[in-house]
């Protein structure tokens, strides 16, 4: 006997779009999308959406309107709040869109990704952080220590993780589902790694970091780490990376890696060591957990859908993409009677580089209206955006979101397959209905 599998939406329109218009909007009789969207399938797929598709003509072929693609479910852990499960053993959980929409995400709403099991008795008064490998003075710190040695700092930086986007790719990379909530911009308190690693005595052989956490495997093995990764120093050395203590002003989350861990916005969170109990200076790449490939790695040619990719052609990636969020209003909303302009906001970053303009269509992407970028409260902090688009009559409505950073990129339609699911940062599109007056 022969299991059936389930094929999941995103599949499903990867396979054939033509087919999967039908199947989920009705039998017609058109072959193809353009057809479908002239006669019986248009009025199909209007009626599913709630209403009437002004720019129809505009939508591009295996589109999933927005309005079906999102679907969340609501997951309860002791401290979140809104937050949708993804995997329960490790603990993973994203937030939706329209719940971050603060300038400084709350502690109850930061994202949760764990590779292992956090630890479960946490004594801050004794925990220490040991700094060790090509460094002149190898040393050993309490927080308190942490807190008298160095200068303390507080900063707002963004933490997203490598695969933030996973769930857009067809066909589906393994691994959590992420759709576009596995990234957060709260406030840390902390001393900066910069000053203790020079405290430390930074070698000229020194080429790279290791991260050492408390968390332990899966498989209850001592011997086993779920997570150890590292930077370049010369990503270590950058004055906005801290050993924090404090997320918004008060205890970190124990999911977000209480009583201590590494912030290192614009590279991927996995950098970002939680519950962090060592450092290690290499000179070579870091070897430890998750560093090989294919982890955090990308083919280093482009592939086919699906190819099969050798762990040697695989490079591990550093700076996160450029990216947007829509967070307000949230996808479905309806307008009020009569309310042909609508207001938006949301959130726009670029790993290592700046955001320098974000733009918003209702058209599917046949013309644009810039947005007003609201300046950053500090380097490698999210930039909040604000914009106003308009509608000539009722109906269906898909507005679209793209940045642009300083170095000219522009965030794509949609970007390639890769076997891991990295990196996707995919233009960010809501659904709005807006009402006959």
């Amino acid at each position: 006997m022969v299991k059936k599998r389930k094929i999941g939406l995103f599949e499903l329109y990867a396979k054939d779009a033509e087919a999967a218009d039908r199947q989920i909007f009705g039998r017609v009789s058109h072959p193809d999308r353009r057809g479908f969207l002239k006669g019986a399938g248009l009025t199909a797929m209007a009626t599913a959406l709630g209403g009437f598709i002004p720019f129809h003509r505009y939508m591009p072929a295996g589109l999933i309107p927005a309005a079906i693609a999102d679907g969340t479910v609501n997951f309860d852990i002791d401290g979140k709040d809104g937050l949708v499960v993804l995997n329960d053993r490790p603990v993973n959980a994203e937030t939706p869109a329209h719940l971050l929409d603060a300038d400084i995400t709350p502690i109850n709403r930061h994202f949760v990704r764990n590779n292992g099991v956090p630890p479960q008795e946490v004594n801050v008064d004794e925990w220490t952080l040991s700094i060790a490998g090509e460094v002149e003075n190898p040393l050993t710190f309490t927080i308190e220590e942490l807190k008298s040695q160095f200068e303390v700092v507080e900063l707002a930086l963004q933490i997203e993780c490598g695969g933030n986007g996973r769930a857009g790719f067809n066909p589906p990379a393994k691994g959590n589902q992420w759709t576009t909530g596995a990234i957060g911009n709260s406030m840390w308190t902390g001393v900066r790694l910069k000053d203790v690693l020079e405290k430390a005595g930074v070698k000229s052989t020194a080429v790279y970091t290791g991260h050492l956490g408390a968390d332990t495997h899966l498989s209850g093995d001592p011997e086993k780490s779920p997570l150890s990764r590292g930077v370049t120093i010369e990503k270590a050395l950058d004055p906005h990376n801290l050993i924090a203590f404090q997320q918004n002003g008060e205890d970190i989350h124990p999911m977000n890696g209480a009583p201590l861990r590494l912030v290192m916005p614009g590279w991927p969170g996995s950098c970002s060591q939680k519950w962090l109990t060592g450092i290690v200076l290499a000179d070579k790449k870091w070897n430890g957990t998750k560093m090989a490939p294919p982890s955090y790695s990308v083919p280093s040619y482009p592939v086919q859908p699906g190819a099969e990719v050798a762990d040697s052609d695989f490079e591990t990636f550093h700076s996160m993409p450029v990216k947007s969020l829509i967070t307000s209003p949230r996808s479905g909303e309806t307008l009020s009677a009569g309310q042909t302009s609508l207001r938006l906001r949301g959130h726009a970053w670029a790993g290592d580089d700046t955001v320098t303009k974000v733009e918003l269509s209702n058209d599917f992407g046949n013309s644009w209206t810039e947005a007003t970028l609201a300046p950053l409260m500090n380097p490698f902090s999210w930039a909040t955006w604000e914009g106003e688009v308009t509608f000539p009559v009722h109906g269906y409505y898909e507005i679209w979101a793209r940045a642009t950073d300083d170095k000219g990129r522009v965030q794509p339609f949609s970007v390639g397959w890769n076997p891991k699911g990295y990196l996707n940062n995919a233009m960010h599109r809501i659904a709005v209905m807006v009402p006959q007056a």
